[in-house]
């Protein structure tokens, strides 16, 4: 799932599905190439520092992009 499409001269970008500074429970799926742990809401990417792959943990978000987000375990 992408959250940018272009549609012509026209760009439509979906809003992202978590906040700055709200919590969640995830599951960590992956490991980045950074070392931070990979979890995803709707297909949206989380990064999440000093988790590993296979953790569930609370987080809070830190920051948010276009295209992701980066969050620490809360």
């Amino acid at each position: 799932m992408s959250y940018q499409r272009d549609f012509g001269s026209r760009s439509f970008r979906k809003p992202a599905p978590v906040e700055a500074g709200k919590e969640y429970e995830v599951t960590i799926t992956e490991t980045s190439r950074r070392g931070d742990g990979v979890a995803r809401i709707q297909g949206f990417i989380i990064f999440v520092a000093s988790a590993k792959r296979g953790e569930q943990v609370k987080i809070r978000i830190t920051d948010v992009k276009s295209r992701f987000a980066q969050a620490v375990i809360a």
